[in-house]
């Protein structure tokens, strides 16, 4: 029997006021379906706003280490239930279970960072003009915040967003994608095993169009942390602006790897593939542009191209598969629109591009592995972002241009390098516009301690993650005590 899951308002797990609910199905097997989640509407929106507002005054009066407390307990908790969780996060949205199970453990890893906040500093002691007088800074909360996830990281990310909302002394409402509804209900479920005070977290799922506009126009809500489409953060830049709150937004990528002549060309292949076809190309920091220098260029796609052969399609529960499906319907028939576009531009598929024949594939959202040459970086493939393991090669003359090309685009989010050379790494430091650079590394990946941000149309320029989450969640207060 389909098990359903309920929204979690103010200390209690309970159905939406519409009565109805939304399957989550495994893109696996469109047959199985995961679970059911609430279709909630903007009441259930409402009495959520409501619960976190009451809650915000006692839970902000808890001492920085009180809050610490629980989200230590939390992270044990999400570390005893890591292979369930993992295992519903595969089945969700098709990631591989040893990539789930290393999201979960990420999760765990910033829930002990955070509470480790608790006992750190959150002001500053500033040297007065008047010998009378005691001046200093503290910080408090924005007071209700509320966040809105996507479906392609559903542990890593509600978990870096609402453990920091929660350590300053916000309270939240959380609405996740449905897509991942039944995960995002796991770990709701760990927050509250931890016991976290009623009202203080809460939890409400439903579509973008109800829940996420109820959420983002409530006069109640005092801060918006969103990741997602750029479309989407336009719309919640523009309302939050007009009312006047805080928003911090994390959108899309299109994400250069640059490998110059003087590189290990094993870990550059090795690297490259990595960035570009795990978690089948879904996460805005895959790497989609591989810029070669061209007196290697056809040793790397000769090596590329053998290494693809060796990638296994398949459920990300089986062992042995390296690249499970895409999450959804919607999502398979975008990247299959991008790869048809990448030829009418004139682009020459190397490998793959396809949705793969078999028995094993009928029921689900599969593709293969996609790489392009013969594409011009202006064309939209090498423009666009498309959340898919598609990858573009171009050939580079320079590492000049290397980055006129990989900074020709409207997205920042992150770069890799792979040299050899010291010279040409900080050169790259320099040039490079993107809010996350690596040398020798996939352009994916961040530890919890680091701030995670793009530039320019790949976020709004806050960062997440680390120390610099508490720039987001906190204001600053101004303090003078005069004698």
């Amino acid at each position: 029997m389909t098990q359903t899951y309920l929204n979690y308002i103010n200390g209690e797990w309970k159905a939406s006021a519409s009565g109805q609910t939304i399957k989550s199905i495994n893109p696996a097997n469109v047959n199985e379906v995961v679970g059911e989640i609430q279709a909630s509407t903007a009441d259930d929106v409402q009495e959520a706003v409501q619960a976190a507002k009451a809650a915000q005054r006692t839970w902000k009066k808890m001492s920085g280490a009180e809050r610490g407390h629980i989200l230590y307990k939390a992270a044990d908790i999400l570390e005893s239930r890591l292979d369930e969780i993992a295992e519903s996060m595969t089945r969700e949205m098709g990631k591989t279970l040893p990539e789930a199970k290393g999201e979960t453990m990420r999760g765990v890893h910033l829930l002990r960072y955070y509470a480790g906040e608790g006992l750190r500093k959150v002001g500053d002691v500033i040297p007065s003009m008047d010998g009378k007088t005691h001046l200093y800074t503290t910080r408090v909360p924005l007071g209700v915040v509320g966040i809105i996830t996507p479906w392609n990281f559903p542990v890593a990310i509600p978990i870096w967003k609402i453990a920091p909302a929660l350590i300053y002394g916000n309270t939240v409402v959380f609405k996740p994608a449905s897509d991942t509804g039944v995960t995002a209900a796991k770990v709701v479920e760990v927050f509250a095993q931890a016991g976290l005070p009623k009202g203080v977290l809460n939890f409400v799922t439903g579509s973008g169009s109800r829940v996420g506009n109820a959420i983002i126009e409530h006069d109640d809500i005092h801060g918006i942390s969103f990741t997602g489409s750029n479309s989407t953060g336009r719309y919640i830049a523009q309302t939050a602006a007009a009312r006047g709150v805080k928003y911090q937004l994390e959108m899309g990528g299109k994400n250069p790897a640059i490998v110059d002549e003087e590189c290990d060309l094993d870990l550059a292949v090795t690297q490259v593939i990595n960035g570009a076809m795990k978690s089948t190309g879904q996460k805005c920091t895959a790497t989609s542009r591989a810029l070669i220098h061209r007196n290697i260029y056809e040793q790397f796609k000769a090596k590329l191209l053998d290494e693809l052969q060796k990638i296994t399609i398949g459920d990300g529960l089986q062992d042995g598969v390296w690249m499970g499906p895409v999450a959804n319907k919607n999502q398979l028939d975008t990247i299959l629109k991008m790869i048809e576009k990448g030829k009418s531009e004139g682009g020459k598929i190397l490998f793959g591009g396809e949705v793969p024949e078999g028995e094993q594939y009928k029921n689900g959202y599969f593709i293969q592995p996609t790489v392009f040459e013969s594409v011009s970086p202006k064309a939209d493939i090498a423009q666009e972002e498309i959340f898919g393991p598609v990858l573009v090669l171009i050939p580079v003359d320079s590492l000049e241009e290397a980055f006129e090309i990989a900074n020709d685009v409207r997205f920042g989010l992150s770069a890799s390098l792979f040299t050899t050379n010291v010279n040409k790494a900080l050169s790259f430091i320099d040039e490079i516009d993107a809010g996350m650079v690596r040398i020798n590394g996939e352009t994916a990946g961040v530890e919890p301690q680091a701030p995670f941000g793009g530039m320019k149309e790949s976020s709004s320029h806050s960062r997440e993650q680390g120390r610099a989450a508490i720039e987001f969640y906190t204001s600053i207060k101004t303090v003078s005590i005069c004698r």
